[in-house]
C-alpha cells in the first residue's frame, strides 16, 4: 500500500490477480519514472499467495529468489497480471510425489498503459509437502 499498489482483481479461486500502480511523488525516482523497488513490489507476494491458497495446508510455499529486468522507463499507470492454471498446480503436486521439494519459476510482465513491457520479473518459489513437527530449513 505504501507504494500505491492496488489489487484491481482477485479471482475467488486465487488463480487470477491483477494489480496496478499510478506514478506518484512517493513511488517515483530521481528522473521522474517509477522507482524500481516499487515495480518489484507490485509482483512480490502474489504467486506465493496463489500457490498457498491453491495447494492447501499440506504444503509449505516460500519465495526463494527473484530477478527483475527493466525494459523501459515506467510512467503513468503500470499494471501486472498473475495467472495460475490448474495444470500448473497439478504438475507441482505430481512432482512432489517423487521429489522432496520443487522450485517452480513464474514470469510476470509489468506493463504501462499502452501495453509496453516496462519490466519482467522472474520469481522462483520453494514448495514442499509438510512433515509433522519439522520446520523448513533448506530453502
Amino acid at each position: 500500500m505504501g507504494a500505491g499498489i492496488r489489487v484491481k482483481r482477485l479471482q475467488p479461486d486465487w488463480k487470477a490477480i491483477d494489480v496496478e500502480m499510478k506514478l506518484r511523488f512517493w513511488n517515483s525516482n530521481y528522473v521522474g519514472t517509477h522507482f524500481g523497488g516499487s515495480l518489484y513490489s507490485m509482483t512480490d507476494p502474489f504467486y506465493m499467495l496463489m500457490l498457498i491458497e491453491n495447494l492447501g495446508r499440506d504444503y509449505i510455499v516460500w519465495d526463494k529468489a527473484a530477478s527483475i529486468r527493466f525494459r523501459r522507463p515506467g510512467k503513468g499507470k503500470v499494471s501486472a497480471s498473475f495467472r495460475l492454471s490448474e495444470e500448473q498446480i497439478e504438475a507441482i503436486r505430481r512432482r512432489l510425489n517423487t521429489q522432496e521439494k520443487v522450485e517452480p519459476t513464474f514470469v510476470v510482465e509489468v506493463k504501462d498503459e499502452t501495453g509496453a513491457v516496462v519490466a519482467e520479473v522472474e520469481k522462483v518459489l520453494y514448495v514442499r509437502k509438510k512433515e509433522s513437527g519439522k520446520a523448513p530449513t533448506d530453502r
